[in-house]
This record gives structure tokens, sequence and C-alpha cells, in this order.
């Protein structure tokens, strides 16, 4: 053992950094991006808007965000339908800040956080790189969550902070309102529902419950829909009264004045980036209908991925797509793995690659003594 190692705190060693492998494949489609670039319009207005940033970079951005608050405040307002002002938005270097900063404020040592597993794993990471305790409580049969149930065992652990992801990554079921209004009555601390995949559902937002709940908190992120993985814009919703808690714990000038000025021009785009996301649903689900008819289960989904088995091995069945210039996502679920809504090009590569996969598997089944 190293001296860094000795000196390391004792709840950090021995734990890998998180991350989804990234190979020089053909195909990716393990990390839940829009495979869509964005359009030529916004990467042009992109650029001005940061060239105009960069005359002004010898002094500190705007600590508050306050511009970029405000059009997203106007965003949400339009796609959920409820009124909400720059206060009750806060923005941060994507959403995995975002859910730093609450567990900063909100969790910490002596304090514990419930998630309902398999789900978001950086939600136990960011737990444990806070100090805050992680429960891990089971989902039911077919990833789901029940109102009562999930009251249940909020109300039984008394959590400072109760995580929900809708739609779930990795298993793409969305979370019914009343699941969170169930939850939400039962819990004593902080409910954080997850609406990282949201666009690529019909489903209605939990922004909706926040009026008179507000110990409510809905994040979100720029990096999936808005085809702005690599711009790093997460932002969440929530009572005005913890965007200003938030404000206690965030780092100084924490959002530089050249993301501020990227994530604005994406947003003055959304009608066009926004475009693509109805083709991304429709070849989520037609990865959904063709992963059936090659006779493998298929979690239905929200979300811009699928979750799909059963394997005997899916390390080896990730290999063998791997073997086959296709990247999928070994999430660690046994007898499950996860692919990405790609182009059609894309997906038509994943399912050729598959079908492939599946029909080398029964040829050595038919042929073993």
């Amino acid at each position: 053992m190293s001296d860094i190692d000795k000196l390391l705190r004792d709840d950090l060693r021995g734990h890998s950094p998180y991350g989804a492998p990234q190979l020089d494949v053909a195909v990716r489609l393990n990390t839940n991006e829009n495979p869509h670039p964005p359009p030529a319009e916004l990467v042009a207005d992109l650029a001005a808007r940061v060239s105009e940033a960069a005359r002004s970079m010898n002094r500190y951005p705007d600590r508050d965000v306050v511009a970029l608050r405000t059009e997203l405040a106007a965003y949400l307002s339009i796609a959920t339908g409820q009124l909400l002002d720059v206060e009750h938005v806060w923005a941060a270097n994507g959403s995995n800040e975002i859910l730093q900063q609450l567990l900063q404020a909100f969790g910490g040592p002596g304090r514990q956080a419930l998630g309902f597993d398999p789900t978001y794993s950086m939600h136990s990471l960011i737990c444990l790189s806070t100090g805050t305790g992680y429960l891990s409580m089971p989902r039911l049969p077919g990833f789901r969550l029940e109102p009562e149930a999930a009251a249940l065992v909020v109300r039984e652990h008394a959590p400072d902070v109760v995580f929900l992801c809708s739609p779930n990554n990795p298993t793409g079921t969305a979370v019914d309102l009343d699941v969170v209004e169930a939850v939400y009555a039962a819990a004593r601390g902080i409910v954080v529902v997850d609406e990282a995949y949201a666009e690529f559902s019909t489903r209605p937002s939990a922004v909706t419950l926040l009026p008179d709940r507000d110990r409510l908190v809905v994040t979100r992120t720029m990096s999936k829909a808005f085809a702005f993985a690599g711009g790093r814009l997460g932002y969440l919703a929530a009572a005005p009264s913890v965007v200003q808690a938030l404000q206690l714990v965030r780092l100084p000038y924490h959002l530089s004045a050249l993301s501020q000025a990227a994530a604005s021009a994406a947003l003055a785009h959304a009608d066009e980036v926004l475009a693509t996301v109805r083709d991304v649903m429709l070849q989520r689900d037609r990865l959904v209908t063709e992963i059936r008819g090659l006779g493998l289960d298929v979690v239905d989904s929200d979300a811009n991925f699928v979750l799909f088995g059963e394997f005997g091995d899916q390390a080896a069945t990730w290999q063998g797509l791997l073997d086959r210039g296709v990247l999928v996502r070994d999430v660690g679920i046994p007898g499950w793995l996860r692919v990405t809504a790609g182009t059609e090009a894309e997906n038509t590569a994943f399912l050729d690659a598959l079908r492939q996969g599946l029909q080398e598997v029964s040829e050595r089944e038919r042929m073993a003594p």
C-alpha cells in the first residue's frame, strides 16, 4: 500500500472511478447520448456567443447564473406547463454536480439517502464522496415501484434524502406521479426526482407537483435530449428555499462564462435540437420490438435506451457484440445489458450483431454432446 493509499479516506479505499468504457469502435451505444449532432445553426450561434464571452474572460462570470437560470425557467415552464421563474431554478456542471450540491447541503456525515436499485449508480457514488450513507432498496418485479410499497419503505427508514429516477436508468421505466406523491408524503427529508431523460417520455413531469411541496426537487440535464453532453449543463427545479440552500455549498463561479454562453445558445435553438427526440423515440421503440422478436426479454422504456436480456453470461454477450464493432453497456445487472437508441444505421448494426451472436450460441448448444 502506497503512502497515498494510507492517507486516503477509509471509505474511499478500494473503489474504482465511475466511467463507461470509451473505446474506438464503429458503433457506440453505451452512454445514452443523442446520436444526432447539433444543427449547423446552433453551432454557428454557439461559436458567436462563446467568442463574445471570451472578450471578457479576464473577469469572473455571473456567480449566480441569473440569465441562464431565467432561460431554463422559461424552457421548463413551456415543457411542463408549470410556471417557474429564476428563483425556482439552479444550474451547474452537469446534473451530477447538481446531485453533489444537494447532498452537500442535505446529506453528509451522519445522514442517509435511500434509492431503489437498480438505478443510476452515481446516486450512491456521490453519497460516498459526500460522506452520506446510502440505503439500497430493491424494486418490485419488472423493475417497478408502487406507491404504497415505496412509501412504506421510506416511512420505515426515514432517510434525509430519497432518490427517484424517472425514467429510471438503467431500466428505462418511468415513475408514476402517484409514486412521487406517496413517497413525498411519507418522507421527512428531501425527495429528488432525477428526470435526466424526461424529454424522451410522454408522461407528465414531477415539476407539476412542485407547488406546496418545498422538499421536492426535480433534476434535469441538457446532456441527453439537447445533444449537449460535451457542454456539461445540469439544472434543477425546486422551491426558492432549496436554491438558496445550494448557494451555500456551490463553489464560487462554478459555472464558467463559456459554459453559460454555450448553454444559452442551445436553449435558443431548443425547437431545432429537440426535433431529433421524435426520431430517437421511434428508434427506441424499434429496438424494443426487434429485440423481442429475437426471443429476448425487454423492459418497456420511456428513455432513449433499452434494457434487454436475460443472458446466462451478459459479460460474454457484451464482449461478443464488441468483437463485432458494437459497444453497449454492461450495467452490472446479472443477465441484462443496456443499449442506447442510436441512428437507424447504428441500430441496424447492433441488431445484426446481436442476431449473429445469438445464432452462434444456438449452434454451439446444438452441437454440444
